[in-house]
């Protein structure tokens, strides 16, 4: 398993489909997974520390671990399977749920719990930028410093 860093979500143009950009910590690979609104909503408010009156969907299973005394203890993306990713929540001591990489990450930022991915699903979707393209994750970062969560809302 190798550990990820969230660089941000994003819309992609024309398809206007959300998009998470992950990035290896100790790498050079990227990792881009394409997500629902509603989690590319939940990742930029707590990337960009957006309250809401009530808590979300992950703000209330973060809450719930909380209560349960059930931590987060990692996310892993383990497998990716026909175009689709698939990840696993590791909680407590040793007990694994299966849920989509959108949501995990979602909770993960919420918890600060590490999020990790198997290395043949970076082998396989993971994707080196060069060095002339580093400009484009820089106007990614600029776009994230002005992207509102509200321009996710389907």
């Amino acid at each position: 398993m190798r550990e990820l860093s969230v660089v941000g979500v994003r819309v992609e143009l024309p398809t206007n489909q959300p998009i998470v950009l992950l990035r290896e910590v100790d790498g050079d690979r990227y990792l881009p997974i394409w997500i629902d609104a509603v989690e590319a909503t939940a990742i930029a408010y707590e990337q960009q520390g957006v309250k809401t009156a009530r808590p979300l969907t992950h703000d209330l299973l973060r809450d719930v671990l909380t209560a349960l005394k059930a931590p987060l203890r990692a996310v892993e993306i383990t497998e990716l399977k026909e175009n689709v990713f698939y990840a696993d929540l590791l909680i407590g001591d040793g007990v694994r749920v299966s849920a989509r990489p959108s949501d995990s990450i979602a909770l993960a930022l919420r918890v600060g719990a590490p999020i990790r991915c198997a290395e043949q699903v970076l082998s396989e979707a993971g994707i080196v930028i060069p060095d002339e393209q580093e400009d484009e994750v820089e106007k990614f970062r600029e776009f994230l410093e002005q992207v509102r969560p509200e321009d996710f809302a389907g």
